[in-house]
């Protein structure tokens, strides 16, 4: 005799946690502990994605305890060799870290404020023991987002953590009228497979977004450095809309590291509706390369905050 099962009437991101502030609104998800979508009254600051959908490429995810790209999913730490799953096929690339398919867990939920943690078991290919807090909050600056993660195991750890919001276009047009800048002075020059292989200045040349450049024409998945901070400590990346709004997505100083992607592969309805603008606190293929990459001791955290508001 076959078994019965309940039908599962739930979102594919899980239980949907909404917070707001005044005219803003914005829903995080259980599933990957990232923001579905953030508005401003009917203006959309990043591009979202429909409650019953699969996030259709990182959309607002944690990207924890690496973000970007591992060449082979292959790397060493303290003389043991690693190897991860490969989930960038086409690449042969270990892809945006551990977290996004992982159902986090809500320790907190207020009106304008809600905390998710993740807890996951050592696993093959990062054998480690690491907890990850996530706070976003709303009030009169906008969107604030503050993560801890802490290693809590007995030995260190390779660590890194960026995240994967799209700043959206104004309402009914493309990032083809559109406008960026971005605080930052040099381009990682990558493969074909998006792994790093040297780095150029962007001065004065077709990637020097340090004042508003059009991004018509333009088709990018570039990682960037040397970023410039303000008085505050902060690099800024600036998308203005064909509706003379614009976002503006913060990252504190722990961030050196920006990747920029003008979704021009995805499937309707998310070509270029949005700009991935991705807070790195390492580049692409750092667990093996170094480059910004944190040994995380044991009993260790890092904290480190980036926020998003509309102009």
């Amino acid at each position: 005799m076959r078994a019965s099962h309940d039908v599962r009437d739930e979102a594919p991101s899980g239980a949907q946690r909404r917070i707001s502030y005044g005219d803003q609104h914005a829903t995080i998800v259980e599933v990957g502990a990232g923001v579905r979508e953030y508005r401003v009254g009917d203006r959309d600051v990043f591009h979202p994605y429909g409650e019953g959908e699969i996030t259709p490429a990182y959309h607002g995810s944690v990207l924890v305890p690496w973000p970007n790209r591992i060449a082979d999913g292959r790397y060493e730490f303290d003389g043991v060799a690693c190897q991860l799953p490969i989930t960038e096929p086409e690449r042969q690339t270990a892809l945006h870290g551990l977290a996004t398919w992982a159902r986090w867990t809500t320790v907190a939920h207020e009106p304008d404020r809600v905390v998710l943690t993740l807890s996951p078991p050592p696993m093959p290919g990062y054998p480690f023991f690491l907890d990850t807090s996530v706070e976003y909050s709303l009030g009169a600056a906008g969107l604030r987002v503050r993560a801890t993660s802490t290693n809590t195991g007995a030995h260190a750890c390779p660590y890194a953590i960026g995240f994967h919001p799209y700043a959206a276009a104004a309402p009914g047009t493309t990032l083809d009228e559109c406008t960026l800048r971005l605080d930052v002075r040099r381009r990682l020059v990558c493969d074909d497979r998006l792994i790093p292989a040297g780095v150029e200045a962007v001065e004065a040349g077709p990637y020097d977004f340090s004042t508003p450049q059009a991004l018509a024409g333009h088709r990018l998945d570039d990682a960037f450095t040397d970023v410039t901070l303000d008085r505050d400590g902060r690099s800024w990346l600036r998308l203005r809309g064909a509706d003379g709004r614009t976002v503006a997505v913060w990252a504190d100083a722990n961030f050196g590291y920006w990747q920029v992607y003008s979704g021009d592969f995805l499937a309707a309805p998310h070509t270029r509706r949005g700009l991935a603008a991705e807070p790195m606190t390492a580049a692409p293929n750092a667990f093996r390369s170094g480059d910004g990459l944190i040994r995380l001791d044991p009993g260790a955290s890092v904290t480190t905050t980036w926020g998003a508001t509309l102009l």
